[in-house]
């Protein structure tokens, strides 16, 4: 087997995902974004909230 380096394994990991990926976003519908803001009182200040609606 062949030794891979960190950034080799990154590489492979992301490419196998990526074949795994494509196929079923390419089949799907577009979807919808929906960005919300909203003020978060334990923050103190406004914050997005980002959805995704098939």
């Amino acid at each position: 087997m062949p030794e891979l380096t960190r950034r080799g394994f990154i590489a492979a990991t992301i490419a196998a995902g990526s074949v795994r990926t494509l196929p079923q976003i390419a089949k799907a519908p577009p979807a919808r974004r929906i960005l919300t803001l909203v003020y978060d009182k334990s923050i103190g200040a406004m914050r997005a909230i980002d959805r995704v609606v098939r």
